[in-house]
């Protein structure tokens, strides 16, 4: 969350397919609607007379992100996040999303209507009420938000690959610039993982793994289960990190003509289990860099006005 010189809030929201993010938070994505509170405690919101509860599952793959409300009830969720960070309940607030680079033409405009369909969002938040004024949205390209920082380093031919649950978004830049003509999205993301991992046990050892398993030995590089049965998960997941590989290869990836950055989730899944050459591969694993550097754009523009 920044705030403008004029006193807008801007806001950041990553709605990635496994996990809506902010500049400080993360969440599994997945949105249930009651007709009464849940049972049990959560993240739980209440807006238009139904209760939502946020990120008891991840979301599944669509490929237009405003064809149901769910992103919209996790972009309220992700502002009073950010605002109850700051003990803010009523606020100004300018939204900063983003879409992949080969969407970002022909849905930018229908993902920001999407998201400004209501001037006024009045909901409860764990039992605080909120009221929000959306007074503007940005839609940036993703991938590219996270290695802002870095675009004084990237000089000559660079490639960005983000990783997310759902899909892999590549990109080239040449000379700090994004080259619109050559991007791609390709259907890969950390989901196509768990899947593998998950057939791969099935099939060996015939159980079903659960998905918090596989979640672990991602982020952990292990888990507290069987050897026999981690060394087949590892494995498959070393076996995904060479499909990443062979399919940038596909779009031309060389290391030798250029520094590849992956960004995203999956760059955790890289860390572990990769191959790669870390001094031509950039491994950005805050998995809210994109995030953040949508903010950081939005901020940034809004000032100068």
């Amino acid at each position: 969350m920044k705030m403008t010189q004029t006193g807008i809030v801007v806001i950041g929201i990553d709605h990635g397919y496994g996990n809506i993010k902010t500049a400080n938070t993360i969440t599994p994505t997945g949105v249930t609607a009651y007709d009464t509170k849940p049972a049990f405690e959560g993240n739980i919101l209440f807006y238009d007379n139904t209760y939502y509860k946020i990120g008891d599952v991840h979301k599944t793959y669509i490929p237009d992100k405003s064809e149901d409300i769910d992103n919209y009830i996790c972009t309220l969720y992700g502002i009073a996040r950010e605002l109850s960070r700051e003990d803010i309940t009523e606020a100004d607030v300018h939204i900063s999303a983003g879409l992949p680079l080969a969407w970002v033409r022909e849905q930018r405009e229908s993902f920001r209507k999407y998201l400004l369909k209501h001037e006024y969002a009045v909901f409860d938040f764990k039992d605080k009420h909120y009221k929000v004024h959306i007074v503007g949205c940005s839609v940036y390209p993703q991938g590219y938000t996270a290695v802002i920082d870095r675009l004084h380093d990237m000089n000559g031919v660079n490639l960005i690959a983000d990783i997310g649950n759902g899909t892999m978004n590549v990109m080239y830049l040449n000379n700090k610039r994004a080259n619109e003509s050559r991007c791609w999205t390709e259907k890969l993301g950390v989901s196509k993982c768990v899947d593998m991992v998950k057939n791969a046990v099935m099939d060996k050892y015939h159980v079903v793994l659960d998905d918090a398993i596989i979640e672990e030995v991602i982020r952990r590089g292990t888990a507290d289960i069987a050897p026999h049965i981690l060394e087949t998960v590892t494995r498959t997941m070393a076996d995904y990190c060479k499909l990443i590989f062979d399919t940038l290869r596909k779009y031309d990836y060389d290391p030798d003509l250029m520094k590849l950055y992956i960004v995203g989730g999956g760059s955790v899944l890289i860390k572990n289990f990769g191959n790669y050459k870390s001094d031509r591969v950039i491994l950005i694993t805050d998995v809210c860099a994109t995030v953040k550097g949508y903010e950081f754009l939005a901020w940034q523009s809004l000032n100068k006005r």
